[in-house]
């Protein structure tokens, strides 16, 4: 079974909440929640568009997943979808703002990357041949995937040369790209390895492969966000948590500035400015 078949069988209700997010050096704050997703059931994996203007994510609705996009400034959402396949995990498409990806639940089975219109045009594959769980837009010709399989591996797909290598095997969901100001080095991905009995957080740099370890994943969480100055964030319960590879030994606690009764912290994507901050919770 794959990874979003069992998410449609045994999907858990979740919200989102956009905070502000204010980082004053070693200091983060969230503030001012604002629900955007306002409805029953599953709403998840939220990306911000590359103007940081609008929030896409996936939402269930009539029994299936289609895709959603939240816009900042007017405050409302729209459905951007409305298939017989479910779609997961969309994210903006770089330099085509006309354009959006996510993973393709299809109704023979497959489970594929797709490109999709604003405009009413057929969706195109990008990647055939993978079953593509989570995926990083590593630049406009290079796609970093977490691909499902007896073993959940990290592969880099060259769209421009079509070639495809694996990078690493045994790896959590979240992919991410670490900013320059964690002062880790250039071109760098993180990821989560699996490989030991306590998760472990490491760089890899996707063109050589070579790996780096960072520090120890927080206990119980699965996702992971990079700050613009280069601090990690993770949640768990109803708390994030940061860690600065430059500065910190251990996770500590951001400050939330919320009445509202959020738990089941998981995924977290802040905005391309550092500005915003998405947190998914449960319902």
């Amino acid at each position: 079974m794959s990874l979003f078949c069992a998410l449609l069988i045994g999907q858990e209700a979740s919200d989102i909440y956009l905070f502000d997010l204010d980082e004053q050096d070693s200091l983060i704050s969230l503030s001012n929640p604002i629900n955007i997703s306002k409805s029953q059931g599953y709403d998840n994996q939220p990306s911000f568009t590359e103007d940081g203007m609008g929030v896409l994510f996936s939402s269930f609705r009539n029994g299936q997943a289609d895709i959603s996009k939240y816009f900042l400034d007017e405050n409302y959402r729209v459905w951007i979808t409305n298939t017989e396949a479910n779609e997961f995990s969309p994210t903006y498409y770089p330099g085509k703002k006309k354009l959006f990806t996510c993973v393709r639940l299809n109704e023979n089975g497959t489970q594929l990357l797709y490109k999709y219109a604003y405009k009413n045009k057929m969706p195109e594959i990008i990647i055939p041949d993978i079953t593509v769980g989570y995926y990083l837009w590593f630049n406009e010709k290079i796609i970093i995937s977490y691909v499902i399989g007896e073993i959940e591996s990290l592969q880099v797909s060259n769209l421009k040369y079509k070639i495809r290598y694996p990078i690493q095997n045994n790896i959590g969901r979240s992919i991410q790209k670490i900013p320059s100001a964690a002062s880790l080095g250039e071109n760098l991905v993180s990821f989560i390895s699996l490989e030991h009995e306590v998760p472990e957080i490491y760089s890899i740099n996707p063109m050589t492969s070579d790996s780096k370890y960072i520090t120890d994943a927080l206990e119980g969480s699965q996702d992971l966000a990079w700050t613009k100055k280069g601090s990690m964030l993770m949640g768990k319960g109803n708390s994030i948590y940061k860690f600065d590879p430059d500065k910190d030994k251990d996770w500590t606690p951001v400050n939330i500035e919320c009445d509202l009764p959020l738990d089941g912290i998981s995924r977290i994507v802040i905005s391309p400015n550092g500005k915003k901050i998405a947190v998914v919770v449960s319902e």
